[in-house]
């Protein structure tokens, strides 16, 4: 091959590598609803390419392995074919060097040149690109790439055991998929370090943040102390009960005795009762241990059909009151 063909063909290894690397990064950082949205605006060859990317998102061991492989052979055929080319190139060039230096000179030259050619058109470049515009880069990359994953398959399929059993042989279970399962504050460590990143814009690193601090969030943070929730004594006449649900604006409040909260009256029930004393239309409220999640504590709420929910401490004493609405706006605030 002369010189000029083997430059040409470390062109288009290059580019393939940067296809490549823009593929990797693609998948992994393109959302799907954004895919699908791009895919509407455009005409039938977008959905197509779409429908492609939306499978390579489902299917991302493979399709990491895919680009990895992809990756690996246009770095070796540069290495091969562009190095020496580059080298022979500079023998001319660097005539002016005693003999004994001229062609390690020009090794060290066309190796410094190739590699940074890699590194920067190669690996940097496009991943930047694919993190800039994942979506449009995913879409424009679907088909030949998952084409030339379909094409690979059978090498990936024996790679990949190849792999597993090496793994067993040091006593490593493999797995052929990411770990998805992640904690709240897993997540939130992870959505914190891309915003670092510059990965996630500021807006929707602000709204994940609030969610996942709304998902760990317990109820004795949003309580209010059960010496200030709205109450009436047991046997409480009904002027009395309308003066408290007027003075405090709420519909509900609730029968305290010295033993302790009786439960929850609604003051429609009072109004519509009059003569008869509020224990004995107040009905029992869910008690909900002071740790419970915000999350938790309004499924407890809404399987038991209560409005407020009685906050206890580790001996089960009750020390405040949380509300259903006042859970659910913690969460949609988020």
């Amino acid at each position: 091959m002369t010189d000029l063909g083997a430059i040409l063909l470390g062109v288009l290894l290059l580019i393939g590598n940067g296809l490549f690397v823009a593929a990797e990064f693609a998948v992994v950082s393109a959302q799907r609803h954004r895919m699908e949205e791009l895919a509407r605006a455009g005409g039938r060859p977008a959905r197509i390419a779409a429908r492609a990317a939306v499978r390579s998102s489902r299917e991302l061991s493979l399709m990491l392995a895919g680009a990895q492989l992809g990756i690996t052979l246009c770095s070796l055929g540069l290495g091969m074919v562009a190095e020496p080319a580059v080298e022979h190139l500079l023998g001319p060039v660097l005539v002016f060097l005693p003999e004994a230096i001229h062609t390690p000179v020009a090794y060290l030259v066309a190796l410094g040149l190739v590699t940074f050619l890699h590194m920067v058109v190669g690996e940097m470049a496009p991943k930047s690109l694919a993190l800039t515009h994942p979506e449009r880069a995913a879409l424009g990359l679907a088909l030949p790439f998952r084409g030339f994953v379909w094409i690979v398959r059978p090498l990936l399929a024996l790679l990949n055991g190849l792999t597993n059993a090496t793994l067993r042989l040091v006593g490593v279970r493999p797995r052929d998929e990411l770990a998805v399962a992640k904690t709240p504050r897993q997540l939130a460590m992870l959505v914190a370090e891309s915003g670092r990143m510059g990965m996630l814009d500021r807006h929707k690193h602000d709204l994940l943040l609030r969610a996942f601090r709304a998902q760990t969030r317990r109820v004795e943070e949003l309580m209010l102390p059960v010496d200030q929730a709205p109450a009436v004594p047991a046997g409480a006449s009904a002027d009395l009960i309308r003066a408290t649900a007027a003075r405090d604006g709420g519909h509900r409040m609730l029968v305290v005795s010295p033993d302790g909260v009786l439960g929850v009256l609604h003051v429609r029930d009072a109004l519509i009762n009059p003569d008869r004393p509020p224990e004995t239309l107040a009905t029992a409220a869910p008690r909900i241990p002071a740790g419970t999640t915000v999350p938790d504590a309004v499924t407890v709420l809404q399987e038991a059909r209560a409005q407020l929910g009685l906050v206890t401490d580790e001996r089960g004493a009750v020390i405040g009151v949380v509300d259903l609405t006042r859970l659910i706006g913690e969460l949609l605030a988020a």
